[in-house]
């Protein structure tokens, strides 16, 4: 055989494994989305007891059977103070930041922000605990 053509069988072999680990590559990071995160939240007075809270949340979106499709404002006993719906996938934007204003009462010192997707409802995803900077 020439070293022309010990060389060129070389390669095919070489671009044929190249192309099958490109494939494998491509399958194994095609992971299913999981739970929705709070990666992070602020909060700034609004004045008259309303406050904005923004927060930052991540998903792997998958499109619209499974999305992050809301944020809740919850206080430290799970009572629901507020909601954010995210009416669409974010795939191409993760993680991302949207806004919420809403009224919070002077007893309430400390506010949980927690995601939910359209899969896995509210359960399971990492949430963020803020205090509220009441004018007491």
């Amino acid at each position: 055989m020439s070293t022309t053509a010990s060389l060129r069988r070389t390669l095919t072999g070489r671009v044929a494994a190249g192309a099958v680990l490109l494939v494998s590559v491509a399958t194994t990071t095609q992971a299913p989305a999981g739970d929705a995160d709070v990666l992070a939240a602020t909060i700034a007075a609004a004045g008259d007891s309303r406050f904005r809270i923004d927060a930052t949340v991540a998903h792997s979106d998958t499109g619209w059977d499974h999305y992050a499709d809301r944020w809740d404002v919850l206080t430290e006993d799970g009572t629901l103070l507020g909601s954010r719906t995210l009416h669409h996938p974010h795939e191409t934007e993760q993680p991302f930041t949207r806004s919420l204003t809403i009224e919070i009462p002077a007893d309430i010192l400390r506010v949980v922000i927690r995601a939910g997707d359209s899969v896995h409802g509210d359960a399971g995803g990492q949430t963020v605990t803020i205090v509220v900077p009441h004018d007491n």
